[in-house]
Order: structure tokens, then C-alpha cells, then sequence
């Protein structure tokens, strides 16, 4: 349901930006399914409770199944009378553990989750372990041996700038473009045995991450060539199959414009869609 201004004049409704965080483990993906557990039938439920009228939620990022979120960003029109903070707390009440609010900030009237955003980052962690550790392996992609970050870096390189990922995943509707633009990526180690890929792109196919990671660590186990890869990247033919488990997977943070500049970037937006 679009924002209706009509409406305005009789109650105070205000148009938000939530930045929510979530363990996907128990979710099936953040977008509504019927009656099956996901992110947005969980947000709108409890946004129901506090007088919520609209059809439906809009979200900036799509997660798959088993996906986690830092910075997952959503917006939605309420009537509230009582600050952004009574706000935040009133929703964590109405949500389950794995889903909180972290911050509400009123938007601008038109402002749209998805497509004001200039782009998602995401990150995916790896560690390297002979046998599993359960305390991480709800968050990490277990690999072993371990892998050479160099050699990650070295294949990382090719993802970045504008491409069709036709090869990497799907598009959100079907016949839409799939060319996307990676801004950054890249392989960071973050303990002796963690490494973490940093990928920013404007959007993302669906299982495009996960792809992406899986044929580095493909790479970097010399199970799949540069020259495999780059074809991929270049033509959209298809490399080695497989992708990288959803657990280690985490939509980071979305970017935005600064206020009163989203009607430019949805102007923009098109050819990314």
C-alpha cells in the first residue's frame, strides 16, 4: 500500500526508517511466505499491534533462508504519538529473540527502503577448523584445509565494477536486468583462523554472494580456474556449481543518500533494477 497523504489531515502519520538485526537460522528468508516464519510476517505482526494499517513492509535487502542481518533497513507509515525511541522499545516488545529494532528515524514522506538505497554491503566469515565448533558454526562457513588470502584477493579483484551476473544468481522478477555493480570487495582476516569477504554492490541477484564466495574458495583450492571464473564474470558462463552455505552470510549496512536527495537516486535507480 502506497503512503496516503490524503489520509494525513485526520492522524499523524509518519513515515519511518527501522534498521533491524536478526539471526536468520529460524527464519525462512526476510520476505512474506504465507503463513511461514519470516522477517517481515514477524516485523508486521508486531506492527499491527501499535496500529499499523498498511499492506506491507518494504525492505532494502532480500535475505535468503538462513541469512543474518546487522543492518537490514525497512520502511512503513504509523500513526505514533510518542517518539522514535518509545517506538523502538514498543516493537521489541511485540518481537520474537531473534528479531529486534536496533533504531527508528522518521523519514521523508516518499522515502522507500529499496529503492533510495545506494547500496547493501554484506559480509560472509569463513574459519578454519578440522572439526566443527558449534559455537561458531551458526555464523561461519567451516572450510579446512585453510586458505590462502592472497589467493582469495587475487580472484576477488574481477567481481568489482559493473557486470552482468547472470552466471551468480537471479534476478528479483523475472526477465529483469541482471547487471549489478560491485563498488568494493574483498577478503579481510580478522583472527588467525577467520576471514571475512566484504562485498558493497548498488543490489544484488538472489544467491549472488553466496556464489561468489563459493567459487573463491573453489579457486583458492585450485578446484576451479581464474580463467573459469573470469568467463563467468565476462560472458555469464556458467563455472563450477555449488554455494556457499547461508549461515555465513550477513547484510551489513545500506546506504543512503543524504536527506532530501532520494528522488534523485530513485531517478537513477532503473537501470539497476
Amino acid at each position: 500500500m502506497k503512503f496516503d497523504s490524503s489520509a494525513e489531515e485526520s492522524v499523524l502519520v509518519e513515515r519511518y526508517k527501522f534498521t533491524i538485526s536478526y539471526n536468520g537460522t529460524a527464519f525462512s528468508g526476510f520476505q512474506r511466505q504465507g503463513e511461514t516464519r519470516t522477517v517481515q510476517l514477524e516485523l508486521e505482526r508486531a506492527l499491527r499491534k501499535l496500529g499499523w494499517k498498511e499492506e506491507s513492509i518494504t525492505g532494502a535487502g532480500r535475505t535468503d533462508s538462513g541469512v543474518h542481518a546487522a543492518g537490514q533497513v525497512i520502511s512503513a507509515a504509523l500513526d505514533w504519538h510518542h517518539g522514535e525511541e518509545q517506538l523502538r522499545n514498543a516493537l521489541n516488545a511485540a518481537l520474537p529473540a531473534d528479531l529486534a529494532v536496533l533504531k527508528v528515524e522518521k523519514a521523508d514522506r516518499d522515502f522507500n527502503a529499496r529503492y533510495d538505497a545506494l547500496s547493501r554491503t554484506y559480509h560472509y566469515q569463513i574459519y578454519f577448523s578440522p572439526v566443527r565448533l558449534p559455537l561458531r558454526d551458526e555464523f561461519y562457513w567451516r572450510i579446512w584445509p585453510a586458505l590462502d588470502i592472497e589467493k582469495l584477493n587475487r580472484i576477488s579483484r574481477h567481481f568489482t565494477g559493473i557486470h552482468d551476473f547472470r552466471a551468480f544468481g537471479s534476478p528479483p522478477r523475472k526477465d529483469h536486468s541482471t547487471v549489478r555493480e560491485v563498488i568494493r570487495n574483498g577478503w579481510e582476516q580478522r583472527s588467525e583462523d577467520t576471514f571475512c569477504f566484504v562485498i558493497e554492490a548498488n543490489a544484488f541477484l538472489y544467491h549472488m554472494v553466496r556464489r561468489i564466495v563459493f567459487l573463491q574458495t573453489a579457486y583458492a583450492r585450485e578446484s576451479v580456474s581464474e580463467e573459469e571464473i573470469l568467463r563467468a564474470v565476462r560472458y555469464g558462463i556458467d563455472a563450477k556449481p555449488g554455494l556457499a552455505p547461508a549461515r555465513g552470510l550477513q547484510l551489513w549496512q545500506v546506504r543512503y543518500p543524504d536527506p532530501g536527495k532520494e528522488r534523485e537516486t530513485r531517478r537513477i535507480y532503473k537501470w539497476r533494477e
